[in-house]
């Protein structure tokens, strides 16, 4: 009969999507599809009076709507949580679920979390709450702060316009409620809550390890992708895997963060490997490293059972790469789903039934299509779709492949122009294949395309950092 589910004093985002995940299960399951009273585990159906509760309150995919809310704990002053991720990161990684409040409670005093619920202020698109402690305890871990004294202290959030549900945690008692209660009755709630709708992400992409990247479309800041983490790609990354040696390969993603990268692309695909497993083992270890863990993960495997593995031991929000329409449109919107209800972006390979896109008609053709299916059928925000239209060697003596390079950069140039909010991604080092070994060679080439490449609103690649050189020299 629960009209709305709290998950509450969080202090793990990775414990929170697993929620988010359950939930959204049960309300297929019983909600949706009800079982009969003659099946085995049969209750009750709730209350539906909720699916009217309001319009800030979005639907699920399935038209069934459940209102959540998130109230998350935090360590300290400086707005950690015990994980050592953000806010900001933390409201990322669960903001794919349509919750109606995002906020705080426990922790500390009001007094102490006024800078913290301002600071949400700024990026929270849903409604804030916070319910603090009665003030700090004291030496014998009671608190001390009475019913008047904290009313005081909360009515000052309320008043700057910052919150839209309050209350109280440790140490309060109904008498502090009460006196919440009527201290708050002539404030007005924060006036921004449900203008821009929940469970949507925005003009730019967020993604988010122990910290937010934000990939803004409007101001075209390219973001690098560090691709040495990749068994296929590093001799040295895969032999540490094969290894065990977990701490030394920690160190190539650590030195790809240095050299620039806000991404990191972990792939463990190789025939000795059990991919599954060493995915889920090496995101564990990057987790316990917070040099690396603070950048977001690109989850990378042409394995579902390993993209599975990475997301589901990753606190933020990760980008699976990749996913595509070569096993046709009822096989990619279901994985597509699946990815949305872990709280990933995803990569869509421009690649159908057909094959691989090498010309800039096919390029365009596949990506038109799969853009209609995600955001149509699958209900995927635009923002959290990245096209790779599959950057592909030249130079290789061969006249059909001369125009990859060119027909890449159109294909990135007419996604920007025809399919709104998508954004686009490649791996830079395939196209120069023809020239291993001769770095002088490939770094310039690398550079060169990216120089036109992001002119034409590239927004993100799979690059070395470290070997890109300046355009102009």
């Amino acid at each position: 009969g629960a009209d709305i589910l709290l998950i509450e004093t969080c202090c793990d985002a990775l414990n929170v999507k697993a929620a988010l995940a359950g939930i959204q299960d049960i309300v297929r399951e019983r909600l949706v599809t009800p079982p009969s009273p003659s099946q085995p585990g049969w209750a009750p159906s709730p209350s539906r009076e909720w699916q009217n509760a309001g319009s800030i309150i979005q639907p699920l995919p399935d038209g069934t709507k459940l209102p959540v809310m998130i109230s998350v704990s935090v360590g300290d002053k400086s707005g950690t949580t015990l994980t050592g991720q953000p806010l900001e990161a933390f409201y990322t990684s669960i903001r794919h679920y349509p919750i109606i409040s995002f906020g705080l409670n426990c922790s500390l005093g009001a007094e102490e979390l006024m800078p913290l619920v301002e600071d949400m202020d700024k990026w929270c698109r849903c409604s804030i709450s916070c319910y603090p402690n009665a003030g700090l305890p004291n030496e014998m871990g009671g608190y001390d702060q009475g019913p008047e004294e904290m009313a005081a202290a909360v009515k000052v959030m309320a008043d700057k316009g910052l919150l839209n549900i309050a209350g109280g945690c440790c140490g309060t008692t109904p008498e502090h409620i009460k006196a919440i209660a009527a201290s708050l009755k002539e404030s007005a709630p924060r006036p921004s809550a449900g203008q821009e709708g929940y469970g949507t992400c925005g003009p730019s992409l967020t993604v988010s390890g122990l910290e937010a990247v934000t990939i803004d479309t409007r101001k075209n800041n390219f973001t690098n992708i560090g691709e040495r983490t990749n068994v296929a790609g590093s001799r040295k990354f895969a032999r540490l895997i094969s290894e065990g040696k977990y701490d030394e390969a920690l160190d190539i993603a650590a030195r790809q963060i240095e050299d620039g990268a806000s991404v990191i692309d972990i792939n463990m695909d190789d025939a000795m490997l059990d991919s599954a497993m060493e995915m889920e083992r090496f995101v564990r270890y990057v987790s316990n490293d917070p040099s690396v863990s603070k950048a977001a993960l690109m989850i990378d495997s042409s394995h579902w059972d390993t993209i599975l593995a990475g997301l589901k031991n990753a606190q933020g929000k990760c980008i699976v790469n990749s996913i595509s329409l070569k096993d046709g449109p009822d096989e990619f919107i279901r994985k597509a789903r699946v990815i949305k209800s872990l709280g990933a972006s995803m990569v869509v390979m421009a690649f159908d039934e057909e094959g691989q896109a090498t010309t800039f008609d096919r390029k365009t053709e596949i990506c038109s299509r799969a853009y209609r299916l995600l955001t149509e059928e699958a209900e995927i925000s635009p923002e959290d779709i990245i096209f790779d239209v599959n950057i592909l060697s030249i130079g290789t003596g061969i006249a059909e492949h001369s125009r990859y390079a060119i027909d890449f950069i159109d294909a990135v140039r007419w996604i920007k122009a025809n399919l709104p909010g998508a954004l686009t991604s490649g791996g830079v080092s395939n196209l120069s294949c023809a020239f291993r070994g001769n770095n002088a060679v490939r770094e310039a080439m690398h550079s060169a395309f990216l120089y036109h490449a992001v002119k034409a609103g590239l927004d993100m690649a799979i690059v070395n950092p470290s070997m890109l050189q300046v355009y102009d020299e």
